[in-house]
């Protein structure tokens, strides 16, 4: 597979690097087999960073043909309108089947091309309001971590680009392979793009104290079991009204949600590594029926259960 990196004067070390890094590591982890990742700029000519840092190995735009992903990692600050030419680039490589990539105020320019007329987009929510008035044809959400639609993906500020990244690598290479990386990443190793991009405080990570977490702990542990609000109220001994506002506070997301989140996980990682029947699955992860099942995975990633074992099996299991 081949990922072009757009590169231009002024860009942090941060944005770029973001990219490289969870593209590249997948690559010598051994995950991906053929990932190549090259960085161009408009002119074919280096950069200098935000950092003062020159960055002289780039390709110029002909990297972008026959490119599998597009990735536009970031924006200049005065959010300049991308040129004709970078527009008419990012065009016929969408018209090619590339898959646009527009990480935080990279989505400016993607916007500008016009691939995001009708649908929703994110970008970092200081600039989102700007987005809106730029391209009223777009639906700018404020509030979530990326937004991916198959062909063009969106995603917040800064570290949001991370977890958009290990979206792509899951999307492309599974469950597992995105959860290896991203414990060498050491990076939670899935948010759900729906996630909020800020929240009051510091998220609960599995084996964090507190009663949150330690609800959230306990959720993992027992996905099979009726996981509504007043249960999870009642393991973190709250009201719950008052663990439904501490939760979203804390995750940046609805109970409800997460579980959901969370049990779908737990049925990727089941289809991946066991010969499960769906029926079974379903039951393991909290699911009503097989139907249920189908239902919220099919809405969540536009496959089936059954398409998606045949994709990412790697191993017969029990």
């Amino acid at each position: 597979m081949k990922i072009a990196v757009h590169a231009f004067d002024g860009m942090t070390m941060f944005h770029l690097a973001t990219p490289l890094l969870v593209f590249g590591e997948a690559s010598r982890l051994g995950l991906a087999s053929g990932w190549q990742t090259s960085v161009w700029t408009q002119d074919g000519h280096g950069i200098r960073t935000a950092e003062g840092l020159r960055v002289e190995d780039v390709a110029g735009p002909e990297v972008v043909s026959g490119a599998d992903i597009v990735v536009l990692p970031s924006w200049p600050a005065d959010l300049r309108p991308a040129s004709d030419d970078l527009v008419q680039l990012v065009n016929r490589a969408h018209d090619d089947g590339s898959t646009v990539v527009g990480l935080c105020l990279g989505a400016f320019p993607v916007a500008d091309s016009e691939l995001l007329d009708g649908r929703g987009a994110v970008t970092h929510w200081a600039a989102a309001p700007l987005l809106q008035q730029r391209r009223t044809a777009v639906q700018v959400n404020a509030s979530a971590l990326y937004l991916d639609h198959g062909d063009v993906l969106t995603s917040a500020g800064t570290a949001s680009g991370l977890d958009a990244c290990l979206h792509v690598v899951r999307t492309r290479l599974g469950s597992a392979a995105a959860n290896t990386l991203a414990r060498h990443l050491v990076v939670a190793p899935h948010r759900d793009g729906d996630q909020a991009q800020f929240v009051q405080r510091p998220v609960p990570e599995p084996g964090g104290g507190g009663p949150i977490g330690a609800t959230m702990d306990w959720a993992l542990a027992n996905l099979d079991r009726d996981l509504a609000v007043d249960q999870l109220a009642g393991h973190a001994r709250m009201s719950g009204r008052n663990f439904t506002r501490r939760f979203t506070e804390a995750v940046g997301t609805t109970p409800a949600r997460w579980v959901l989140t969370q049990r779908l996980e737990e049925v990727r990682r089941l289809l991946e590594t066991t010969t499960w029947s769906i029926e079974r699955t379903a039951r393991a992860c909290g699911f009503r029926s097989a139907v249920t099942l189908r239902q919220n995975f099919t809405a969540a990633y536009a496959t089936t259960p059954t398409s998606y074992r045949q994709r990412f099996r790697i191993s017969d299991g029990a």
